[in-house]
């Protein structure tokens, strides 16, 4: 029993290790004309105007 535990224990770390960093995307206001680079949403009334990008200055496309 020690042995599953321990080989599952390991498994569950190491599958951490495959996950990549979140996507950035480029968000436009409803309200004013605002654009804001961003993993996820400001808030109410903000939508994706483009992305996803690698980095938080959305530039360079994924």
């Amino acid at each position: 029993m020690k042995r599953f535990v321990l080989i599952t224990a390991l498994v569950l770390s190491c599958s951490t290790l495959w996950a990549g960093p979140a996507a950035w995307y480029k968000w436009h206001s409803n309200d004013g004309d605002y654009d804001v680079c961003s993993q996820f949403s400001p808030g109410d009334g903000w939508y994706i105007v483009k992305g996803p990008f690698e980095d938080s200055a959305c530039k360079k496309p994924i």
